[in-house]
């Protein structure tokens, strides 16, 4: 498969990086000659230096023969002109990462017929991702699959956690009534993510991450020994198109939502088109405005500005205040994997959340779903199970399944089931996998009809 990168920031380094553990070619197009050289000392891809825009380059780096054009660029309008140009030379599919969400009703507009066939919104992307975690306010982590028939949940282990210092099968063993499997953890001080085994031991601020049928998401409070935090009152800092959409998301939940914005004229506009949300003009970063604007009386603090510093000092003051439930929007990749050490409770990366978005997209036909977790460098994957795939030859404890992948669950005509060792896949069965990058081909590979 030939695949071409239009654009070498974040997001276009993050579908590098993860093509890279695959047998794709992938071209990387950017005029920053800097990024293009760090992309070269760490991938094993092609880069170009020079505008993706330009026939003659798309030309010579064999556009025609491209199967998939990618246009994540900072600009709006570039990703557009360089999917127009790229499906006119050829390339068979193209995908460009848009800034204004209202380009994704294309009921108005038919885009394919210009030559986009997808489009992707990092903002529209966050702001659906903070009323989930909303929604799941126990923890800092959550992926809903097949309508939320399956969950894949993640929290930080505290000292009122019952699994404390038991192994994975102890933990099981005890809470033998509830429906879940551990499928990772990210361990403080160690850089890999750890793919739990039965005599793996549950630590202190463990990030752990389970996979559960939506009927156990409500009794898994009781394994990590917390109760289900009532949402209600949400402080919004900025006023961004995520900010904003974050607000109308919410109040069509009835939630209590209070938006501040620091400039006034758009703050004014917001008011205006959130008639439901108490908008705010004033400066988020004055502790004695949070609070005159009871602070404390917050059930949820989102910091999504441009800044962020900003978004993650902000939020360190609410959760100071007694806030329940703090999400910071982050630039920056690598704060990804800092939020539990430094006390807040989700950061999110826009790019990040695209580019996982734009990734599924690039997989083989029987994947159905994909999603990256906000700590962890790795993907959970939906397939769907082709006739004759070598995951239908043998129950799961016989299969070759590498070390670096773990069955989350089954859905079999619409209903969950737990996948331990003893569970025989059948063909049109749908698998939640969690998988690192270095085993993505090989879990693949057994979906794959022979």
């Amino acid at each position: 498969m030939k695949i071409i990168i239009a654009g070498a920031g974040d997001v276009g380094f993050h579908l590098a990086k993860l093509l890279s553990y695959e047998a794709q070619d992938t071209y990387i197009v950017d005029f920053d000659g800097e990024k293009l050289n760090y992309l070269n000392n760490h991938l094993d891809v092609y880069t170009k230096k020079g505008d993706a825009t330009s026939i003659c380059l798309l030309k010579e780096i064999g556009i025609e023969s491209a199967d998939l054009l990618l246009a994540v660029t900072e600009s709006q309008n570039t990703n557009f002109t360089i999917s127009v140009i790229g499906k006119a030379l050829g390339a068979k599919k193209t995908i460009a990462r848009i800034d204004n969400p209202e380009f994704l009703d294309n009921t108005i507009v038919d885009f394919k017929s210009f030559g986009l066939d997808y489009m992707i919104s990092p903002q529209e992307l966050a702001a659906n991702e903070i009323k989930m975690l909303l929604n799941q306010s126990s923890f800092n982590d959550t992926v809903e699959f097949e309508k939320g028939l399956f969950n894949v949940m993640g929290t930080a282990l505290t000292n009122k956690s019952p699994i404390l210092d038991l192994t994975v099968k102890e933990a099981k063993d005890k809470f033998s009534t509830v429906d879940f499997i551990t499928i990772a953890i990210k361990r403080e001080g160690i850089s890999e993510t750890l793919i739990p085994r039965g005599d793996t031991v549950f630590h202190i601020k463990d990030q752990v991450y389970f996979s559960v049928p939506r009927d156990s998401i409500n009794k898994l409070h009781n394994i990590i020994g917390t109760k289900h935090l009532d949402i209600k009152n949400v402080m919004i800092l900025g006023g961004s198109s995520i900010g904003s959409k974050t607000a109308r998301n919410l109040c069509e939940e009835n939630f209590n939502v209070k938006l501040i914005e620091k400039k006034k004229e758009k703050a004014q506009n917001l008011a205006e088109k959130l008639p439901n949300t108490l908008v705010i003009h004033a400066d988020g970063r004055d502790l004695e405005l949070l609070e005159e604007e009871n602070i404390r009386e917050m059930d949820a603090f989102i910091a999504v500005t441009g800044d962020s510093e900003t978004n993650i000092m902000s939020c360190l003051v609410a959760k100071s205040k007694g806030v329940k439930k703090t999400i910071a929007l982050v630039e920056n990749m690598d704060y990804i994997n800092i939020s539990q050490t430094i006390g807040i409770d989700t950061l999110i990366n826009k790019k990040l959340l695209a580019a996982s978005s734009i990734f599924k997209h690039i997989r083989k036909g029987e994947i159905l779903a994909l999603a990256n977790l906000h700590n962890i460098d790795a993907e959970v994957f939906e397939f769907e199970v082709q006739e004759n795939a070598k995951v239908t030859y043998k129950p799961i404890s016989e299969l070759k399944f590498p070390r670096e992948a773990v069955f989350g669950g089954i859905i079999r005509d619409g209903k969950a089931m737990m996948s331990f060792g003893d569970f025989q896949i059948k063909t049109g069965d749908k698998a939640i996998v969690f998988c690192l990058p270095e085993a993505i081909s090989t879990v693949e590979g057994l979906f794959k009809s022979n």
